[in-house]
């Protein structure tokens, strides 16, 4: 009793410093995230709804799948500049209730292009919210708090899948039209948190102080100004390296798990350590990224988990070993997300905050378009073996192009003060993004 006392008290100690000092309007927009995807039931299972409840092909299903994503692509830049514009709560609601609408719609809908052009404004609906809730979650956590804040949200996300994937197959012995309405009134309940506890949080156009010292016109941010900025396009790109690798765990694994006589109970076991792994560790490893503070080392550090843990699957031939290889890849992705989205977050001027979210969200979005493609195309033409050996050799160049970029913007990067000072005081309010 006296060893396991002072490690509850450790493990209690460390709940309540994780949790501490983030505002109240951070968790109301946490618990919107969390009850979002507690209600998440449709997407994991629209291929197996469309090809075994309703009989199309799969090459039918993939065409759907496609068109959810650029609907996702066509609303990160959307919303992104809805929610400069129009604000990031009325951003919120009408991508909420616009999801919650559409995806209780093609629930109902029958006839194949129906279905398909449904699932298009689905993709976009359900993406339109992400801008609006990076950029207000920026706007309302201290910038030495936004890498903490990201971790707890991503914690958020990861536990309402694993939750939502669990129960979604429960519902679906009822009949798949309970998960698209038990999706629409989860997102409905999700809308009615945002309106009833969630203030506006866009920050006023007043003015800033210019480098003479002279109050001037806060620069208006276009989506021009925000691809023209070097450092954080840098970022996208880095981003979307990233992205299409962790995107290869639910594209290419199962297919090569398929191809090596494994069961769809097989990939379901190897890919649950994915989000049981996120749960379990993400708020330790934030606490660790948080005292050790080295933001170059730690993000190609995950590149080369995500990376090479790709690149053993290659040698891969059971269900523990494919598990392994996948606590590997995700090990990198638990480190690169809060830092990565922090750093967007820091990059990010406050006017423009919702373009620059919204450009990054294109970078995953576009990720899951090309992902899929990118696994079919090569393992049909050479092999797994060859995609897990291209996987090892992306991650190295991500690597290699976040310890480029880090040296490149500058010592504030690595100040030692601080991993949630990445960028100066964290907010460029001060300065017109430029082409360079």
């Amino acid at each position: 009793m006296s060893v396991a006392l002072p490690s509850v008290t450790r493990l209690t100690q460390a709940a309540k410093e994780s949790v501490s000092g983030l505002p109240r309007a951070y968790w109301w927009l946490w618990t919107s995230t969390l009850v979002n995807r507690l209600g998440g039931f449709v997407a994991p299972f629209l291929a197996m709804y469309l090809t075994v409840d309703r009989g199309y092909s799969a090459t039918y299903a993939g065409l759907v799948g496609a068109l959810h994503g650029l609907g996702g692509a066509v609303a990160a830049l959307g919303a992104g500049v809805m929610t400069d514009r129009l604000g990031r709560r009325p951003t919120l609601l009408i991508a909420q209730s616009a999801t919650a609408v559409s995806v209780a719609v093609l629930g109902f809908v029958e006839h194949p292009v129906a279905i398909a052009s449904v699932a298009f404004f689905v993709g976009m609906a359900t993406n339109g919210s992400r801008p609006a809730v990076q950029a207000m979650m920026a706007d309302i956590v201290a910038p030495e708090d936004h890498i903490r804040a990201y971790s707890l949200n991503y914690w958020a996300i990861n536990l309402g899948f694993a939750f939502s994937a669990a129960v979604a197959g429960l519902i679906a012995e009822h009949g798949y039209l309970a998960l698209f309405l038990g999706e629409a009134m989860m997102t409905l309940l999700c809308a009615v948190v945002v309106f009833v506890k969630l203030p506006e949080s866009r920050p006023v156009r007043e003015q800033a102080v210019g480098a003479a010292g002279t109050a001037d016109a806060a620069p208006e941010i276009g989506l021009g100004n925000v691809l023209r900025d070097r450092s954080f396009m840098a970022v996208v790109a880095l981003s979307f390296l990233v992205a299409s690798l962790i995107q290869q765990g639910f594209v290419g694994l199962p297919v090569a798990m398929g191809a090596s006589g494994l069961s769809s109970t097989d990939f379901g076991l190897a890919i649950a350590v994915n989000g049981v792994l996120i749960v379990a560790v993400q708020i330790p490893v934030t606490r660790f990224i948080e005292r050790h503070r080295e933001p170059t080392r730690l993000l190609v550090g995950a590149a080369l988990l995500i990376g090479y843990g790709f690149g053993l699957t290659a040698f891969a031939g059971s269900v523990a070993v494919y598990a392994l290889t996948v606590c590997v890849w995700t090990m990198g992705e638990i480190i690169n997300t809060p830092i990565q989205m922090g750093l967007v977050a820091r990059l990010s001027p406050t006017h423009g905050r919702g373009r620059y979210q919204g450009v990054y969200v294109l970078s995953w979005s576009l990720a899951a378009l090309v992902a899929p493609l990118t696994a079919g195309a090569v393992i049909d033409h050479y092999g797994a073996d060859v995609l897990w050996a291209g996987c090892a050799v992306v991650g190295t160049l991500a690597a290699a192009g976040y310890a480029s970029l880090m040296r490149a913007v500058g010592p504030g990067m690595e100040r030692g003060d601080g991993v949630g000072e990445l960028v100066g005081d964290g907010s460029r309010t001060d300065r017109t993004v430029s082409a360079g």
